[in-house]
């Protein structure tokens, strides 16, 4: 909608090294699909990480359980949604719903559905155990270790399709991993 912004890492990267003689935590909001999109963000310079769409569908994230197709969804409405906005976070986006008309915000976010996860903690689960799989493969003990030791390497689109499940159709679904269109 705005037409600013940066990619995730970078963003993060810039962040940090603004932040580097501060104790000011940096948090790191969006972009997270993956764990290993938990471990690059660390190892950029984040303290945290959001993981709003992450967690979305699981049993404990608000919205109702849909049933489209066949296939369990939950119902889902980022904090830039119009419905949202409508609910009370507007002042977020530095917009007035005083007046009540909807006709007058600006969404930044959609709502829609995401697939039916079941419980966070299989998903936090998860994610701990790749991002200590990352660290494994980085030589780290620590997150401090991994961002000392960070290497990033740009990849083009090609070696990042080479670099994932590619020529197979998933027949059974990892809870860690899933194919993007």
């Amino acid at each position: 909608v705005a037409g600013v912004g940066v990619p995730q890492i970078t963003a993060i990267s810039n962040v940090a090294e603004a932040l580097k003689d501060t104790d000011i935590p940096l948090i790191a909001d969006g972009g997270i699909r993956f764990s290993g999109d938990i471990a690059k963000a660390f190892a950029a310079g984040a303290n945290t990480v959001m993981m709003g769409g992450m967690l979305a569908g699981t049993e404990e994230a608000p919205g109702e359980i849909i049933l489209y197709q066949g296939r369990s969804y939950k119902s889902y409405r980022g904090m830039g949604s119009l419905g949202a906005m409508f609910k009370g976070s507007a002042d977020r986006y530095f917009q007035d719903n005083n007046s009540g008309n909807i006709n007058k915000l600006v969404p930044e976010g959609i709502e829609g559905m995401v697939p039916y996860k079941g419980s966070v903690l299989t998903i936090l689960y998860q994610m701990a155990g790749g991002l200590r799989s990352a660290m494994g493969y980085c030589g780290c003990r620590t997150i401090d270790q991994m961002r000392e030791k960070a290497e990033f390497v740009e990849i083009t689109a090609a070696g990042w399709r080479e670099s994932h499940v590619h020529d197979v159709k998933i027949t059974k679904e990892a809870p860690n991993y899933r194919q993007e269109n």
